[in-house]
């Protein structure tokens, strides 16, 4: 079994709970995902299977979310299953949230939610926020490549909003820094990936469609629709090659290359100087 399967993770489960739960239904122990989403969160979670895990290195990695925010209150977690910390009752306009944003965009720097799973000194922040032990956490550089509205209902202080991220952005976080530079506070409440690289929420399964390893193998996609690199069509003695790990003579410009026989992905290989290297082979 060989391929990229488009999940949509329900809400709930954790990443490590969807691919456990692939195992279990294919028999199949090479499964890997291409992007953690928290328990609360739901949406694309690409999978890869069989010898397709090799390939995850090369997925494009933006995403792009559907968040809720709730505004007048943060909470320990930046998001619903924290315990509340500030309230307001200050009501904010759309022109006002809408001026703020622009902070938001771009390149920024935010700091990650004390309760997740990066690790400061080999322990996870989560691990020291359970203890109630300070520990100092470094902000990080992310790119917000789109941030706009999709709706406010001013009554109920709740504003969705669509983001298109960089690997590693917390919309926790943008929820509970929005919320602070309004002057009022804010908790993500919803949060949807709509978006995982070429992966979209309107061509995903749900998790719970996929009960047998027949069902898995019908919806497996090609990696190669959704690597965008070069690619290359093998000859004969180039193949032959490749399946011994060996290198050749191109024409081809400097940088990474898909090597394709007879249409199917043969390698991954990089073109340095004239000579194709390989760096992963599927023959």
């Amino acid at each position: 079994m060989f391929g990229i399967l488009n999940v949509y993770k329900p809400k709930g489960k954790t990443s490590h709970d969807v691919v456990a739960i692939l195992r279990r239904v294919t028999k199949v122990k090479q499964i890997g995902h291409t992007g953690t989403l928290d328990p609360f969160a739901e949406g694309v979670l690409p999978i890869c299977i069989g010898k397709a895990t090799r390939l995850i290195e090369y997925l494009k990695d933006d995403k792009a979310y559907v968040g809720t925010v709730q505004l007048g209150k943060s909470t320990t977690t930046y998001d619903i299953e924290g315990e509340g910390v500030n309230f307001s009752d200050k009501n904010v306009t759309l022109e006002e949230i809408e001026a703020e944003l622009e902070n938001f965009r771009g390149d920024i720097e935010q700091l990650p939610p004390i309760y997740s799973a990066i690790k400061v000194n080999g322990k996870k922040l989560y691990e020291y926020a359970r203890k109630g032990e300070e520990v100092e956490i470094q902000p990080r550089k992310v790119n917000i490549k789109e941030l706009r509205i999709v709706s406010f209902d001013s009554e109920n202080k709740t504003l969705e909003l669509y983001i298109e991220c960089s690997k590693g952005t917390y919309i926790r976080s943008i929820a509970n820094d929005l919320g602070e530079a309004l002057g009022t506070y804010g908790h993500l409440i919803k949060l949807v990936r709509v978006k995982a690289g070429e992966f979209e929420v309107d061509n995903a399964i749900k998790l719970e469609e996929l009960t047998s390893a027949d069902c898995v193998q019908k919806n497996l996609e090609n990696p190669i629709a959704y690597i965008d690199y070069p690619q290359y069509e093998l000859t004969e003695n180039e193949k032959e090659k490749v399946s011994h790990g060996m290198s050749f003579k191109t024409s081809l410009s400097d940088g990474i290359v898909i090597l394709t026989y007879q249409g199917f992905l043969a390698g991954m290989a990089s073109a340095n100087n004239g000579i194709i290297k390989c760096k992963k082979v599927f023959l």
